[in-house]
C-alpha cells in the first residue's frame, strides 16, 4: 500500500494557492500541493500548542514508540520514499537511500532521548530538594531546505516530537513531498496523535510568520547564511531561540604525504556528491604545491569520467541542479572566476540543469568560485607550500561549517585542525558526513554551532527549569 497518497497529502487546505511539483530533471509535473500563506502560520501552531500538553505528559515510552515506529516506516516504504527523493529532488538513487538510512537513524536516536535522565539533583544552602528538569519548549518551528530535504528535516522534527513538542515543518516547495509531506504520512502511520506536526510549504512570507508567531518559541533553520542572518534578526527581536545551520566553503587541505590514489576520489567526492549542493561541499582544495599539478590532472580526468544525466531514468554521477535559478548561479560564478584568470581543466558547461562536473586551477583570494559558497559541482584548486599557508588559507573565510584533512600522518593532521576555526573536522576523509549520533553545525557564518545530533538535541529543544522542593514554609526575618 501507498504511503504517499495524492488525493490525501495534506489533511486540510492552505491558502498559498496549488503548487506544481515538478520533476528538474525532465520539468515534468508529478503531482500539485497547495501552498502555505503566512496567514496558515497561526492556527497550525495553536493547534501543535493545544495537542502539545497532553503529549508532553504521555509516558516516556509512549513517545519512543512512536518515533521507534517512524524509523521502522521509512525502512519499510524504502521504495516509494526513494523514488520521490531521486524524481522531485534530483538525487542519485545511492544519496536517496543515505536520506533514508539517516532518516530512520535519527528517528531511533530520537526515541532514546524520551528516556533520558531528566535533569540533576543539586546541592543546596538551604534544607531542601534543589534539581534541574529539561521540560519541552511547546512548539518548535522547522524551517528545511531542497537539497537534502528528508535529512534535514527530520532531524529536528523527530528530536522536537521525542522531547514532547509539537511541531511547525516548513519545507522549501521545491521538494514539498519528500521533505514535507512524506514526513506527515510516516508519522501519522506510527500513530502520532493528531495535531503535534503540521506540514505548511511555503516561500519566505510564511516563514517569516513561522519566525514570528508568538505560540513558536524556538526555531530550527538550515539554509543560507543570509537568510539565516534574517531568520536570527526577526528570532532577536521577538526573543527567541534561532538554531542556525547556514551555508559553508569547507577546505579539503591535501598534505604532501597524501596517497594521490586514494586522495582524488575522495576529494571528487567531497565536491560533486549532490550536484555539491551540499553545505559541506568541499568549496576549497588546497594541495601542497609538490603535488598541485598532478592532483589538478587527476581530479580533472576523474571529473571527466563521471556520468551526468537523469538519475530515475539512467545510472549516473550526478543528477540535475535544482532549478534555472541555481544553474545561473553555478555557471556565473565559473564564467566570472575564468574571467578573472582561474583555469577550467574540467567542466564548465551544461545541458539544462545537469551541470558538467567542473574544476578550476589557479585561483586566488578574489576569484568568485574560491570566495563565494557556490552550491554546485565546482572544485577551485589552489596550492600552498608550508603549513603556516595552509592554516591560514583554510582559515581565511566567513565560513566555518567542515574541514577534512589528508595526510599519512594523523596526528599531524589533528594538529593542524587545531590551527583553523571549524564546527566539524575529518581527518583523512572529505568534508562531506552526517550521523545522527553527531553533533553538527558551524561557526561565524556557517551557523550557531553544534545545535543538533546527540546530546545537542536536549539543549536546543527543551528549557532547562530548577525546582526546589521544602518540607516546610521558608521562614524570613520580615
Amino acid at each position: 500500500m501507498a504511503l504517499l497518497d495524492p488525493t490525501s497529502w495534506q489533511p486540510r487546505p492552505l491558502k498559498g494557492g496549488e503548487h506544481t511539483v515538478t520533476e528538474p530533471a525532465t520539468g515534468e509535473a508529478l503531482g500539485t500541493v497547495d501552498l502555505a500563506a503566512a496567514e496558515d502560520v497561526a492556527p497550525a501552531a495553536e493547534a501543535a500548542r493545544a495537542a502539545q500538553a497532553q503529549w508532553a505528559r504521555l509516558p516516556h515510552f509512549v513517545r519512543a514508540g512512536v518515533l521507534r515506529r517512524a524509523g521502522d516506516l521509512f525502512t519499510a516504504h524504502a521504495d516509494e520514499l526513494r523514488d520521490w527523493l531521486v524524481r522531485e529532488s534530483g538525487s542519485i538513487p545511492g544519496k536517496a537511500d543515505f536520506e533514508l538510512h539517516v532518516a530512520a537513524q535519527e528517528c531511533y536516536e530520537a526515541a532514546a532521548l524520551a528516556s533520558r535522565p531528566a535533569g540533576q539533583v543539586l546541592p543546596s544552602e538551604a534544607p531542601r530538594l534543589s534539581y534541574t528538569r529539561r521540560v519541552p519548549v511547546g512548539v518548535v518551528g522547522v524551517i528545511a531546505p531542497f537539497n537534502a530535504p528528508l535529512i534535514l528535516s527530520i532531524r529536528s522534527v523527530a528530536p522536537a516530537l521525542a522531547l514532547g513538542n509539537g511541531v511547525v515543518l516548513k519545507p522549501d516547495p521545491r521538494t514539498a513531498v519528500c521533505g514535507g509531506l512524506s514526513l506527515a504520512a510516516v508519522f501519522a502511520e506510527a500513530g502520532l496523535p493528531e495535531g503535534l506536526l503540521h506540514v505548511l510549504p511555503g516561500g519566505a512570507e510564511t516563514g517569516a510568520a513561522l519566525v514570528t508567531d508568538p505560540r513558536v518559541p524556538v526555531i530550527s533553520f538550515t539554509g543560507s547564511t543570509a537568510a539565516g542572518r534574517a531568520v536570527g534578526e526577526a528570532a532577536g527581536r521577538h526573543l527567541k531561540r534561532a538554531h542556525l545551520e547556514l551555508g559553508g566553503n569547507s577546505a579539503l587541505v591535501v598534505l604532501e604525504d597524501a596517497d594521490l590514489d586514494a586522495v582524488i576520489s575522495t576529494a571528487a567526492w567531497g565536491s560533486f556528491f549532490h550536484q555539491g549542493q551540499i553545505c559541506m561541499t568541499t568549496g576549497r582544495h588546497l594541495v601542497h604545491r609538490s603535488l598541485y599539478a598532478e592532483y589538478v590532472e587527476r581530479l580533472a580526468a576523474k571529473a571527466d569520467s563521471l556520468a551526468v544525466g537523469d538519475p530515475h531514468r539512467a545510472q549516473v554521477h550526478l543528477g540535475p541542479l535544482i532549478d534555472a535559478g541555481q544553474l545561473a548561479k553555478v555557471h556565473g560564478l565559473v564564467e566570472a572566476s575564468a574571467a578573472q584568470g582561474a583555469k577550467l581543466a574540467a567542466g564548465g558547461t551544461h545541458d539544462q540543469l545537469f551541470y558538467r562536473p567542473t574544476v578550476l586551477a589557479d585561483v586566488a583570494d578574489d576569484t568568485p568560485a574560491y570566495a563565494e559558497e557556490v552550491f554546485g559541482p565546482v572544485a577551485p584548486v589552489r596550492s600552498f607550500s608550508t603549513l603556516d599557508e595552509a592554516a591560514d588559507l583554510a582559515a581565511a573565510s566567513a565560513y566555518g561549517l567542515s574541514l577534512g584533512i589528508v595526510t599519512g600522518d594523523a596526528a599531524r593532521g589533528l594538529e593542524l585542525a587545531e590551527r583553523i576555526p571549524t564546527g566539524i573536522v575529518h581527518i583523512n576523509d572529505q568534508t562531506v558526513n552526517d550521523e545522527a549520533v553527531a553533533p553538527f553545525g558551524g561557526t561565524a557564518a556557517s551557523g550557531t554551532g553544534a545545535r543538533f545530533g546527540g546530546e545537542a538535541n536536549l539543549e536546543a529543544f527543551t528549557d532547562l527549569r530548577w525546582t526546589t522542593v521544602r518540607g516546610d514554609v521558608a521562614p524570613y526575618p520580615f
